[in-house]
C-alpha cells in the first residue's frame, strides 16, 4: 500500500491556518502545530468577547445616563423609574446619545422622570 503524501489539499490547509496567524509572536506565526492551536485559541476569545462587547457597552452606556443624570440633579436609578412611571419607553443606548448630543432633549426627560417619581 501506498504511503499517503501531505499534497495540495494538506498545504492549502496549512497555508491558510499560517495566515490566519500572522502578527503572532514567535513560532506562533511560524510552525504549523504552534499556529494551529493559537489560532483555535483566538476564535474561542473572539467567540467569548462578541458576548462580552454588549456587556461592556451597556456599562458604558449606563455611567453616561448616570453623568448626565447628575448634572439634573437625579440619581440613575430614580431617573429609569421616573422614566417607566411616566410611561416614556427609551433604550440605554438612546439615552446615553441623548445625553452626549442634546443635553436639552435629556434634561426634559429628567424633568419628566422627576414629576413621575414626585
Amino acid at each position: 500500500m501506498p504511503r499517503v503524501k501531505g499534497g495540495t489539499v494538506t498545504r492549502k490547509r496549512r497555508k491558510k491556518v499560517l495566515k490566519l496567524a500572522k502578527g503572532y509572536r514567535g513560532s506562533k506565526h511560524r510552525l504549523f502545530k504552534a499556529a494551529n492551536a493559537q489560532v483555535m485559541v483566538s476564535y474561542r476569545y473572539a467567540f467569548r468577547d462578541r458576548r462580552a462587547k454588549k456587556r461592556e457597552y451597556r456599562s458604558l452606556w449606563i455611567a453616561r445616563i448616570n453623568a448626565a443624570a447628575r448634572l439634573n440633579d437625579i440619581s440613575y436609578s430614580k431617573l429609569m423609574h421616573g422614566l417607566k412611571v411616566a410611561g416614556i419607553d427609551m433604550n440605554r443606548k438612546m439615552l446615553a446619545d441623548l445625553a452626549i448630543s442634546d443635553a436639552a432633549a435629556f434634561s426634559a426627560l429628567a424633568e419628566a422622570a422627576k414629576k413621575a417619581n414626585a
